[in-house]
């Protein structure tokens, strides 16, 4: 049976009461968000975490909370995220719809849309580990681009960007978002 689109099975563990490890959790992630402003877009928060160091402990489910794009502050979160092929949706994009597909992942301030950049520019204040595991997607920086395949690997610390997904297939990476801090001189144009 074909799984729904932003399935991911996700395997946790933890420790029973004399200390051994054990699987407290096995089955798919619960949260998957998608995007009215984005066509094809599924994003399945795996695990994130309020602190650093992590609390060790059999807690809550932390990706049962509301959305938010950015990772919880001193935190991280890893997700995967589906990005549907581009089309007549992506050049209807002004500033006020990129504002709102950034306000349904939980944000108003990532967007940085720029006349004639990528309607989907934004950053964040993190640094941001991210892995294509199918399909081929174009990293957009403000002045100029790389196409990135499966197995290829970015570190985005902090830069305006966008995805654009040119190539009529879906496109599935892996996220992790570390929290962090623009120094002085990039968080005034922040």
């Amino acid at each position: 049976m074909e799984q729904p689109k932003g399935y991911v099975r996700r395997i946790v563990t933890g420790h029973d009461e004399q200390g051994n490890s054990i699987v407290t959790e096995d089955g798919p992630a619960p949260s998957v968000h998608t995007n009215p402003k984005r066509v094809g877009y599924y994003l399945t928060n795996l695990w994130l975490t309020h602190e650093m160091p992590v609390k060790v402990d059999n807690g809550a489910d932390p990706t049962l909370s509301p959305l938010q794009l950015e990772p919880p502050k001193n935190g991280s979160v890893v997700r995967i995220i589906e990005f549907g092929p581009e089309g007549e949706w992506t050049k209807q994009l002004d500033n006020a719809g990129a504002k709102e597909a950034f306000g349904a992942l939980g944000t108003n301030k990532a967007s940085t849309y720029k006349e004639g950049g990528h309607p989907l520019m934004h950053r964040t204040e993190s640094v941001d580990y991210a892995l294509v595991l199918e399909g081929e997607i174009h990293l957009v920086l403000d002045k100029e681009e790389r196409l990135m395949q499966q197995g290829d690997f970015l570190v985005e610390r902090g830069t305006s960007h966008a995805w654009a997904n040119r190539s009529g297939k879906p496109c599935k990476m892996l996220f992790v978002l570390i929290d962090g801090t623009f120094d002085a001189e990039i968080a005034k144009n922040f």
